[in-house]
């Protein structure tokens, strides 16, 4: 009886050890998935704007009070018709005073050569007279063009887009006064970031969104990259064809998401799986580690281009810790 005494302890102890590592060994509960065959794309995300493809910028060429304003933001307008009236009566008195000028030089120039002719004057006092007089008829012409310059007309036929004037304002050279283009034909103007600019090229697919069209997604087509950047912003811009018959007003901003790569059967897992290279897979209910070969790499989804197969099980979010070759229950595979 004492001998089988003195085997308790060490029986205790060796049941202790099992009960710790089968409680070391417990599998661990966690989130996993299916590798699965889909979509994957590679965008360079830019925000854009609605703009007419040839926008046109009316202002004056001489600095003059506006007098009349013809027509309206969304009026339709014909290649040369009259927008705006500037007061021109400076521009007449100028006219008048050039003109008096005129026939001064002009009476001066017919008596010169009268006299040289008739041999009272030489060839240098001719010559002044008649220069005086054709710079005399050139200055009041240049005057009668400024005078047409009082009222402004469109360069195209299209859509009155923005109007800034009201009568009483000062037209100036560097002022714009209204915008004009044609709603029918437009651009989205981006604004991409310099360190993405080599990967976008002509023809690539641009996929735009707007808060103001929840859920739509507009599939436009990139049709122009601007050879020179913005070095204050550190961007360029990229023109991008819109869809044809596309409700986007003029001046509406835009989300840009330009696929600059896409693999329609690509292997993928979530993002939250890989991690250095490398992702968790369950096999047999144990957890291993296995490096992949990463591809495009989402928000969302990351492509694994080599490593493991489709269908395979990983985690989708291993915990930190976590041993190879660990027991796990996996939901979601």
């Amino acid at each position: 009886m004492r001998r089988v005494l003195r085997w308790w302890p060490l029986l205790g102890l060796l049941g202790l050890g099992i009960g710790v590592w089968l409680w070391l060994d417990r599998p661990v509960e966690l989130a996993g998935t299916r590798v699965r065959a889909g979509r994957a794309l590679d965008l360079v995300y830019a925000t854009g704007f609605v703009e007419p493809r040839q926008p046109v910028a009316v202002a004056s060429r001489i600095t003059a009070p506006v007098t009349a304003v013809l027509v309206r933001e969304g009026d339709r307008v014909a290649r040369g018709q009259p927008l705006v009236r500037l007061d021109a009566g400076d521009q007449e008195q100028t006219i008048a005073q050039l003109r008096a000028q005129t026939v001064q030089a002009e009476q001066a120039e017919r008596r010169a050569l009268t006299l040289f002719d008739k041999g009272f004057l030489a060839a240098a006092g001719r010559d002044n007279a008649v220069a005086a007089a054709r710079a005399a008829r050139a200055a009041e012409r240049a005057a009668r063009e400024r005078l047409g310059q009082t009222v402004l007309t469109a360069g195209i036929a299209g859509v009155v887009l923005r109007h800034d004037v009201e009568p009483g304002d000062l037209a100036a050279p560097n002022r714009t006064l209204m915008t004009l283009g044609d709603p029918a034909d437009l651009r989205v103007t981006a604004t991409v970031d310099e360190r993405d600019i080599p990967q976008v090229r002509t023809g690539q697919r641009a996929l735009m969104s707007s808060d103001a069209f929840p859920g739509r997604v507009f599939a436009g087509q990139v049709r122009d990259i601007t050879p020179g950047g913005d070095p204050d912003q550190r961007a360029f811009r990229v023109r991008i064809d819109p869809p044809a018959g596309s409700p986007l007003p003029v001046g509406l901003t835009l989300e840009v998401n330009i696929v600059v790569a896409e693999r329609p059967r690509a292997l993928l897992v979530p993002a939250g799986a890989v991690e250095d290279g490398q992702v968790w897979l369950v096999e047999n209910g144990r957890a291993r580690r296995r490096r992949v070969a990463v591809g495009i790499a989402g928000g969302e989804q990351i492509e694994i281009r080599r490593g493991i197969a489709a269908g395979a099980c990983v985690l989708a979010a291993p915990p930190e810790g976590l041993r190879d070759g660990a027991r796990v229950t996996v939901a979601g595979c």
